[in-house]
C-alpha cells in the first residue's frame, strides 16, 4: 500500500469516527449537545482537524443522515422481501419504517428534520437519499391503484408514516393504538 493509499484509508476511518461520535452523541443527548469543540474532544483530535474533514456540524448532520438513509433502505428492503403478499409487504414497510424512526430519532432527525445541506427531491439529491425513496417506491408502486402515479403514492404513504412516527414521538399519539394505525393505513391507502 502506498502511502498516498495509507493516508486516505487513515482520513477516511477519521471521518467515519467524527460520523459515529456525532450520532452516538445526538442519540444520547440531543443535536444541541453535538458541537465541534466536544466532538473534537472525544475523538481526540483537534477541530482543525474535525473542520478538514467537515466545514461545520451542517455537514455532520448531512453525513449522519446519508448514513441513516442508507441503514433505512437496507431495513425496509430486508424487512419486505421476508413478507409474502403485497399488503404483508406493505405492512412490513410501514412497521420497519416506523421501528426505524423510533429507534434512530437524532438519525431520524438529521434525515427529516435537521438542515444537513442536502438537496431533497432534485436532480442533484445524494444517492443515499434516493435509494431511500427508491426503497419505499419498490414496495409501494405495486399497491398504488389504477391511474395513481406509483412515485406520488409513495410520497403520500411517506408523508403519513412521518407523521405517525413524529407524533408518536412527540407524545401526541397513544402508544398502544401503533399496530391499530399501520393497519388502518396500510388497509385504506394502499390497493390490494
Amino acid at each position: 500500500m502506498s502511502v498516498h493509499e495509507r493516508k486516505q484509508r487513515e482520513r477516511a476511518e477519521r471521518e467515519r469516527l467524527i460520523v459515529a461520535t456525532a450520532r452516538e452523541l445526538a442519540e444520547r443527548q440531543g443535536w444541541d449537545a453535538v458541537t465541534t469543540r466536544r466532538l473534537a474532544e472525544r475523538i481526540e483530535y483537534s477541530q482543525p482537524v474535525l473542520y478538514s474533514h467537515f466545514r461545520g456540524k451542517r455537514e455532520i448532520i448531512g453525513a449522519v443522515a446519508l448514513e441513516g438513509a442508507a441503514e433505512m433502505a437496507s431495513a425496509v428492503r430486508a424487512a419486505t422481501s421476508a413478507a409474502d403478499g403485497p399488503r404483508e409487504r406493505v405492512a412490513a414497510l410501514a412497521v420497519t419504517y416506523l421501528d426505524f424512526a423510533a429507534r434512530n430519532p437524532a438519525v431520524y432527525d438529521a434525515l427529516f428534520q435537521l438542515d444537513g445541506g442536502l438537496a431533497y427531491a432534485r436532480e442533484d439529491t445524494p444517492e443515499p437519499l434516493k435509494d431511500a425513496f427508491a426503497a419505499l417506491l419498490e414496495t409501494l408502486a405495486e399497491v398504488a391503484g389504477d391511474g395513481v402515479h406509483p412515485g406520488l403514492f409513495t410520497e403520500v404513504f411517506w408523508a403519513s408514516l412521518h407523521g405517525l412516527a413524529t407524533l408518536t414521538r412527540a407524545g401526541r399519539l397513544l402508544p398502544e393504538e401503533a399496530a391499530g394505525r399501520v393497519e388502518l393505513l396500510v388497509d385504506r391507502l394502499a390497493v390490494v
